[in-house]
């Protein structure tokens, strides 16, 4: 066990915070990162003993999470990979992109003074306001999810029936990406965000190597640039009233966006738009199928909609980590950060400290003052949590009036990933109201 003294985290847990299976076990990890709390290494060092990666800081509290993510000056996100990665992987990156540590240049891979102006060119259209003109739309598209839901039969895998169709046909919609391409945005989608799960990456490739599931990545991220070429082409010539329209028309200081920009402005929205949402939502109805008497008060007590949302999300925080890079020498959690220094804000880790969520593994409709990092926050706050917010919220508002119960009909499992995360089977029996 290391000690407070030198602030490096222990072996055994350094490695399982960048193991993909230690994130589909769940709860052994979420015991480490207790550990690394109660130990007083809510930040502290990761280092490889093989050198595999750069060493990194490891921010396992929700306060510290919570302040570097709001200091989007201090805590960057373009100097080296936003997501873990190891050494051999990022210059694998770099060389496939002439230098830069990002396959994608998104939303996610920047920062200021580009980011905020990137930003606002969608952000209206997410806004509750705006939202609201869809809500109809989305209504529709849940009603007949659920619809092809009992048409199952009373038994059946949640996320392929409801889960990952639902959430992606409703940013598709939004996207004006035509619904019989939507198959092969899900199959890139996973190729990019669920490279290290076999059944998730379709290679056909057992355990992957590292640099296997890069070449897998890159090629889903040319795939998406090819298509989004092609829809924003055609959205400059007769623009429409989707976001398609607003990326593929839009400008910074009076320029049009560039080509790479805009393909990672589509890629993110493509891509990150429907995973999340998808993982938040199969994990509310595992945690409503464990626990009938939960299932009844909250059908019974729709004031519990919203705090069904929030739960879920907090409960399996689909994003599970975000790497940063400090910009000057600084201090966090009484750590000495030093420039160019990495750094892990495990968001696991934060909506799972009990400082900040008393029992934080119970999934409760009912918490209170549910402040979850799931999100993000700051300049880099998820651009859609009010649009995953309205489609579960309908989505919940369906199914609970349209079931009388449900349960477990097997054994769920969890997707293999250190980065986006969640179910990837959830096989349910169900009763119809």
């Amino acid at each position: 066990m290391a000690t407070k003294a030198d602030h490096i985290v222990p072996e055994e847990i350094g490695r399982a915070v960048i193991d993909p299976a230690a994130y589909a076990a769940w709860d052994p990890l979420l015991d480490q990162f207790d550990m690394l709390r109660s130990d007083g290494l809510q930040v502290a060092r990761v280092v490889s003993s093989a050198d595999l990666h750069e060493p990194f800081w490891l921010v396992s509290s929700f306060d510290e999470v919570m302040a570097a993510s709001k200091d989007n000056t201090t805590f960057l996100n373009h100097p080296k990979p936003t997501v873990f990665t190891l050494r051999s992987t990022d210059a694998l990156a770099r060389a496939i992109t002439g230098g830069s540590p990002h396959l994608v240049q998104s939303l996610v891979q920047l920062d200021a003074p580009l980011h905020p102006k990137l930003r606002r060119l969608t952000q209206d259209w997410f806004m509750p306001k705006n939202l609201r003109t869809i809500e109809q739309r989305v209504r529709t598209i849940a009603e007949a999810t659920v619809d092809r839901l009992l048409q199952a039969g009373g038994e059946g895998d949640f996320t392929k029936l409801v889960s990952s169709p639902y959430p992606l046909h409703v940013v598709m919609q939004i996207l004006g990406v035509p619904e019989e391409d939507e198959q092969r945005m899900l199959v890139l989608t996973q190729q990019m965000f669920g490279g290290q799960d076999e059944e998730l990456n379709q290679s056909g490739i057992k355990d992957l190597p590292p640099e296997m599931i890069t070449q897998i990545v890159a090629g889903a991220v040319k795939d998406f640039e090819a298509y989004f070429a092609a829809l924003a082409a055609e959205r400059r010539k007769n623009p429409t009233d989707d976001v398609a329209t607003v990326i593929a028309n839009g400008t910074i200081d009076g320029q049009p966006l560039d080509d790479v920009v805009t393909a990672g402005y589509y890629i993110i929205t493509a891509s990150a738009g429907h995973d999340t949402t998808s993982a938040s939502t199969a994990g509310a109805m595992l945690a409503l199928a464990r626990d009938p008497e939960q299932f009844a008060r909250v059908k019974a007590e729709r004031s519990l909609l919203a705090g069904i949302v929030e739960e879920a999300i907090r409960w399996t925080t689909p994003v599970q980590h975000f790497m940063r890079t400090a910009s000057v020498d600084t201090e966090l959690g009484g750590q000495k950060i030093a420039k160019d220094d990495w750094l892990m804000l495990n968001y696991v880790a934060a909506n799972h400290d009990p400082s900040q969520f008393p029992d934080p593994r119970r999934f409760d409709a009912a918490r209170e003052g549910n402040r979850h990092l799931a999100f993000g926050a700051g300049a880099h706050q998820c651009l859609g949590l009010h649009l995953a917010r309205l489609e579960m919220r309908i989505l919940f508002e369906v199914l609970l009036d349209r079931l009388d119960s449900v349960e477990l009909a097997g054994e769920p499992a969890r997707a293999k990933s250190t980065f986006v995360g969640g179910l990837k089977r959830l096989p349910l029996r169900w009763k119809a109201a």
